[in-house]
């Protein structure tokens, strides 16, 4: 029988991506019922496994995507959001595993591993729009900076925390509504909806975040605002950009508290 983070480890070398959707969504049902019921202890790799296609740039050398209505721009967008999700499922996994000695709770474990499954759904939901669509995943380049808030957060679990689901998922919730709105003014429902139903979802994953986050402050006795203002002034180099979806953050106990001190 596997441990957790022996698959956690499994999902991480796997490059094809419905393969790696395949096992994560089979690891996450085996936790959750049982089937898997060991840590282990298992480390995991630098890098994840990536495939051949699609080419990986840097942010900067990636060709602008237009913002018209076309089916082209569709494809563009909806590409970009499959290699968003796809290095999703590997920060949920890394997590996972990486940080297994820090004593936290099986909730923890268990958030994040549904974290994972969700990605996983997520990814396989635009692959197969995508497909609808006369495209795929790897037909497009994309850019390879989404690992970084990983390997800069890799020695500490709060400026993981604080910077890749209460910082990069959170902006998520910020653009998503728009990107929405302009998909049903293009006539594109089916794909309105799917975006619909990841931002309704990424809900919960910035309140995972949120919540252990401040878990991981009240066993460190620090203040969870100041120390979140610290670390992402320190780990992360985008900046924190306005306008926010203060809505949807509420919604995930995440206040602007936290971010409008510090947002450009």
């Amino acid at each position: 029988m596997t441990t957790l983070c022996d698959a956690a480890v499994a999902v991480l070398t796997t490059a094809a991506p419905l393969e790696k959707v395949r096992l994560t969504r089979d690891y996450a049902a085996a936790w959750r019922d049982g089937r898997i019921s060991e840590f282990g202890a298992a480390v995991p790799p630098e890098r994840p496994a990536r495939p051949e296609r699609p080419p990986l740039m840097l942010p900067r050398d990636m060709p602008k995507r237009g913002r018209g209505g076309s089916a082209q721009n569709r494809v563009a967008l909806l590409h970009a959001l499959a290699h968003i999700e796809l290095n999703a499922i590997d920060l949920a996994w890394d997590l996972v595993s990486r940080f297994v000695g820090e004593g936290m709770p099986k909730g923890f474990t268990d958030d994040w591993v549904q974290v994972a499954d969700d990605e996983a759904r997520h990814f396989q939901m635009l692959e197969e729009r995508l497909n609808q669509m006369g495209s795929a995943y790897g037909e497009l380049p994309a850019h390879d900076g989404l690992w970084q808030a990983a390997t800069t957060t890799a020695h500490d679990l709060a400026a993981r925390l604080a910077v890749v689901p209460m910082v990069l998922e959170a902006r998520g919730l910020d653009v998503t509504p728009d990107t929405v709105r302009r998909l049903r003014e293009f006539g594109d429902e089916e794909s309105a909806a799917l975006l619909q139903t990841i931002h309704d979802e990424e809900i919960t994953h910035v309140a995972a975040g949120r919540r252990w986050f401040g878990h991981l402050c009240a066993k460190r006795g620090v203040d969870p605002v100041e120390t979140w203002q610290d670390l992402v002034k320190r780990y992360f180099r985008g900046g924190l950009k306005k306008p926010f979806n203060v809505t949807s953050r509420q919604a995930a106990d995440f206040g602007p508290e936290f971010y409008e001190p510090i947002a450009e």
